[in-house]
């Protein structure tokens, strides 16, 4: 009969379809680094507590530490038979220093060790997944400075809309992504608790200093309640709830991407190192990489359902459904580190269509609203001001001409307060310039912008 760790109590080997189903380590392997960092710790607490002897302490942190650099190299077998990557490292280490080694887990448990490990790697995780998004965000602001007098339309509802600048399109996603980096920061804060001493549930009767490895290990205190220590996953539903929001914010940037490369818009050229082509129509770039990003989302979703529905309604404490956890945050962690990098420098090295895009403001009559506004400032209530813009539109429409082509006469006859200056303020320059409020696509406004995201990406 092989004995498991746990195995005391037990009279016959598990069956070999639960081993299959039991165990982690093909996945939970990836955490041997927050794993033997927890146990370093642990280790040494119990040394500076008494209840291990320095010897020990001294062979457990070097057995460690050399277990540490075997797996770096590549030189340790993990087995489905120690399940998981607790077990795995355990039994390596007291083949390696004997009994010393069988003393490391006094006063722990597996289950307050898997919430400090998996912590730790969210913990770890969040600052990478930042120092992707400042990138991006300073390939925003580079960009976005380039194109403060870039005029191109506004949209609602996909229809052209008013005049804005390409740098105050970019700057609505440096904002949507600046929410995202505030969002990951504000977890980091809150999971800053450590479970490590929690134990099974109830702690345990040894003297520990759960104070002490909460500071070995650069947490900020130990989590308050033992129950909530083991059975918290809170932390890695408001990481993949927030990795969710941004690869949101990404697609929608990317459903743009796809249409404004497009023939029917030609507002951007995807750089070749950043698009595909086809294998049977010679003519296709393809946006690629911003599709995937789109199709990716809805993974990165799927994870954050996952884990909801797997937590939902576990009662208190631990419950093996919970090993569940891992796979949903390792492939949403890997996800979003995959698409922000290779977005970053598919948008850095997008060519902008100035004057496409200027060719596309200039038609769709958007800036029929300056020319109700240049009534406004002339006295006219604004739903009678609205109904002389719409009339023109209209007219312009039967005539195939834009507002700036109609003739002052023509203008005249709709309303008596319009003069020559009505040129000068529906000129798109103007259009834009003119909304100089905050927020607004002025260039006054978007330099503005542009500061307050590079101050945050500094």
């Amino acid at each position: 009969m092989a004995k498991k760790l746990w195995g005391g109590r037990f009279s016959k080997d598990t069956d070999a379809l639960v081993d299959k189903m039991n165990a982690s380590i093909d996945f939970d392997k990836r955490l041997y680094h927050q794993d033997i960092a927890g146990s370093i710790a642990h280790a040494t607490m119990l040394g500076e507590q008494g209840i291990l002897s320095q010897d020990d302490v001294k062979a457990i942190v070097d057995g460690l530490k050399g277990i540490e650099q075997d797996i770096e190299a590549g030189k340790i077998h993990f087995t489905r038979e120690n399940e998981d990557i607790h077990m795995n490292i355990e039994a390596i280490l007291t083949e390696r220093i004997g009994e010393a080694g069988k003393r490391l887990h006094t006063g722990r448990s597996r289950n307050d060790q898997v919430a400090v490990d998996f912590r730790q790697y969210v913990k770890e995780e969040i600052p990478e997944i930042i120092d992707d998004l400042k990138s991006f965000e300073r390939v925003l602001t580079k960009k976005a400075r380039l194109h403060t007098k870039t005029v191109m339309p506004g949209y609602t509802h996909l229809q052209r809309a008013q005049p804005i600048t390409y740098a105050h399109y970019l700057m609505a996603y440096a904002n949507m992504f600046r929410r995202d980096i505030l969002r990951l920061q504000d977890c980091e804060s809150r999971l800053d608790e450590c479970p490590l001493g929690a134990g099974a549930l109830a702690t345990t009767t040894y003297p520990i200093d759960r104070a002490r490895t909460a500071e070995l290990l650069g947490f900020a205190r130990p989590m308050s309640n033992s129950l909530d220590a083991v059975s918290d996953r809170d932390y890695a539903l408001e990481l993949l709830s927030d990795l969710s929001i941004l690869m949101m914010h990404l697609s929608r940037m990317a459903e743009e991407t796809v249409l404004w490369s497009s023939w029917e818009f030609k507002f951007i050229e995807l750089d070749d190192a950043y698009s595909t082509g086809s294998s049977i129509m010679p003519q296709k770039k393809n946006p690629d990489v911003a599709e995937l990003a789109r199709g990716k989302t809805g993974r990165v979703y799927g994870d954050l359902m996952a884990l909801l529905t797997t937590m939902k309604g576990l009662p208190l404490a631990y419950n093996k459904d919970m090993q569940e956890d891992k796979e949903p945050v390792f492939d949403a962690v890997d996800t979003v580190e995959l698409c922000l990098p290779v977005f970053t420098a598919m948008i850095d090295t997008a060519k902008v269509n100035v004057e496409q895009m200027h060719a596309a403001a200039k038609g769709g009559f958007i800036n029929a609203t300056d020319v109700a506004d240049y009534l406004v400032k002339k006295g006219l209530p604004f739903r009678e001001a609205h109904a002389v813009s719409g009339h023109l539109v209209a007219e312009c429409i039967d005539e195939g001409k834009t507002l700036d082509e109609l003739s002052l006469d023509e203008f005249k006859a709709a309303s008596p307060l319009f003069e020559g200056d009505i040129y000068q303020a529906i000129d798109l320059t103007t259009c834009v310039n003119g909304r100089n409020v905050t927020g607004g696509p002025s260039e006054a406004s978007v330099l503005k912008q542009i500061e307050e995201i590079e101050e945050l990406t500094s």
